[in-house]
């Protein structure tokens, strides 16, 4: 897990190590707390949380919940975009899910690292504490993409209140079935695509758009051939959407077998007689172990730029 704990004195920096080690994480705190694996800072505590704040999915913070605070609150952005972030104190007796507690994990963290160092875990979300499963929870653990979030709150107020939800949970676009609907989009869908080089990342999002509308599907999964992993137009479109850019050889795209939708120009350009059809196909086969069958994605029709 690509966890961070940050100490600020000698136990806190044992406590933010034996934390770091249980989940395959990293320790750090000031220099004259650091060694023995634990990495020193180097930079102020801002610039570390900010580096941090982009690139891992936890903070632990061995600390007072007021430095943890501080630390975090110029960078946050969302609790669909934030990292799961807690707070140990440096003896190890409480463990506080602090931010991203559902959708970020932090309430689970806050369970696993209370679990691994005998603490004691501190959960304060109110469907939690009542023994409800948060909507925005459940669609993690089911990985699903939260369409509307200002709804799963709305969902999780009429949960508490005892009432009726309507939650749907779906691939497809399909009428409101209910007066506040949460949608739950599970990713489940893959992508072959391919474009010519150079292609402006804005024509291949706004065709990208257009075919999925017209299939009656919502985005959650690209893959493309290796030759393009570097193109800027399909790397933006994933970027975009928030969903993984997967790449697959030539080779490996031709050694699956089925009936894909031939092309001797892609065969001369890149060494694979199909891109867009193999790449989606392959994918199911490499991945979720299904059997390959690029008839769904023929049905859909293809768009060549």
């Amino acid at each position: 897990m690509n966890l961070c704990a940050a100490a600020f004195s000698e136990r806190g920096a044992k406590l933010a190590r034996r934390i770091a080690l249980a989940f395959g994480g990293s320790a750090w705190a000031p220099e004259k707390y650091a060694g023995g694996g634990v990495l020193p800072f180097g930079v102020s505590l801002g610039e570390w949380t900010k580096e941090r704040f982009e690139e891992a999915e936890a903070l632990v913070f061995v600390s007072s919940c007021g430095i943890a605070v501080r630390a975090v609150a110029p960078y946050l952005k969302g609790k669909d975009k934030d990292p799961a972030v807690t707070v140990a104190d440096e003896r190890g007796l409480s463990v506080i899910s602090l931010l991203s507690g559902h959708i970020g994990g932090a309430n689970e963290l806050a369970l696993r690292i209370a679990e691994a160092i005998g603490a004691r875990p501190v959960i304060t979300t109110a469907t939690d504490v009542n023994g409800i499963t948060p909507p925005d929870s459940w669609a993690v653990k089911n990985n699903c993409a939260i369409e509307n979030l200002p709804a799963a709150k709305r969902v999780a107020d009429e949960l508490l209140s005892g009432h009726a939800v309507g939650v749907a949970v779906t691939d497809e676009l399909q009428p409101v079935p209910y007066p506040v609907t949460l949608w739950l989009r599970p990713k489940n869908l893959i992508v072959g695509v391919g474009c010519k080089r150079g292609t402006e990342p804005e024509l291949l999002r706004g065709c990208f758009l257009d075919f999925m509308k017209q299939s009656g599907y919502s985005p959650l999964s690209v893959a493309s051939v290796e030759q393009k992993k570097d193109e800027a137009a399909v790397a933006g479109l994933a970027e975009f959407y928030e969903i993984p850019f997967e790449t697959f050889s030539a080779e490996t795209l031709m050694a699956l077998p089925g009936d894909f939708t031939p092309s001797p120009a892609a065969l001369a350009a890149v060494g694979t007689d199909n891109v867009c059809e193999r790449a989606a196909a392959t994918w199911c086969v490499s991945k979720q172990n299904t059997p390959a069958s690029p008839s769904r994605w023929q049905e859909k029709g293809v768009c060549d730029l």
